[in-house]
C-alpha cells in the first residue's frame, strides 16, 4: 500500500507544481501550491520523518500559503487572469527539461543502490533539543522579523481613501 500511496503523493507534488506555473488565475495557482505542499508533507510522513512533516505543515502549508493568499488579496491581483507566460520560452525550457531528465536518469543508473540501505538515521530527538535550546533565540528573532514584514506589508498595501475615512 505504501507504493500506491507514494505514487499518489508524487502525482500530487508534480501535478501541483506544474499547476502553479501553468495556471492563469493566480488564486488557483496559490491553491495548487498548497496541494503541492500538503502532498510533500504527506511524503515526509511516508518516509518516517514526522518532525519534518509537521514543520512542512506549520511553516509552508500554514504560514507561507496564508501569507501568499493574503498578499494576493491585499493587492487585488486575484481578479486578473494573467496571459500564459511560456509561449516564447517553450523551446528553451524543453531543452533544459530534457537535459535535467537525462542527468537524473544517468544518476539513477550510475548509483550503487546496494549501498543506499546503509544510510544513517537522523537523530530527531537531538535535532529538536538543539533547535529549542541553543537556537531558540534566532528562531524567535526570525518569527519577530516575519511579523514585522507582515505589518509593513499591511502598511504599504493600505489605500489612501482608507486614511481619509479614518481621519
Amino acid at each position: 500500500i505504501s507504493g500506491v500511496l507514494f505514487i499518489v503523493l508524487a502525482v500530487g507534488i508534480v501535478g501541483g507544481g506544474l499547476a502553479v506555473v501553468t495556471l492563469r488565475n493566480i488564486i488557483h495557482s496559490a491553491i495548487a501550491m498548497m496541494v503541492c505542499f500538503g502532498s510533500l508533507a504527506a511524503m515526509y510522513l511516508l518516509l518516517g520523518a514526522a518532525v519534518v512533516a509537521a514543520a512542512q505543515v506549520l511553516i509552508y502549508l500554514g504560514a507561507i500559503s496564508v501569507l501568499i493568499i493574503f498578499a494576493i488579496m491585499l493587492t487585488q491581483a486575484g481578479d486578473a487572469n494573467l496571459p500564459a507566460p511560456f509561449h516564447r520560452q517553450l523551446p528553451f525550457a524543453l531543452v533544459i527539461a530534457l537535459a535535467i531528465g537525462g542527468l537524473v536518469g544517468w544518476a539513477i543508473f550510475q548509483t550503487d543502490w546496494a549501498l543506499a540501505g546503509e544510510a544513517t538515521v537522523a537523530a530527531v530527538d537531538a535535532l529538536a533539543e538543539t533547535l529549542f535550546s541553543e537556537y531558540a533565540l534566532p528562531f524567535e528573532i526570525i518569527g519577530f522579523l516575519l511579523l514585522a514584514a507582515i505589518v509593513g506589508a499591511l502598511f504599504l498595501a493600505r489605500r489612501p481613501e482608507e486614511d481619509e475615512r479614518a481621519g
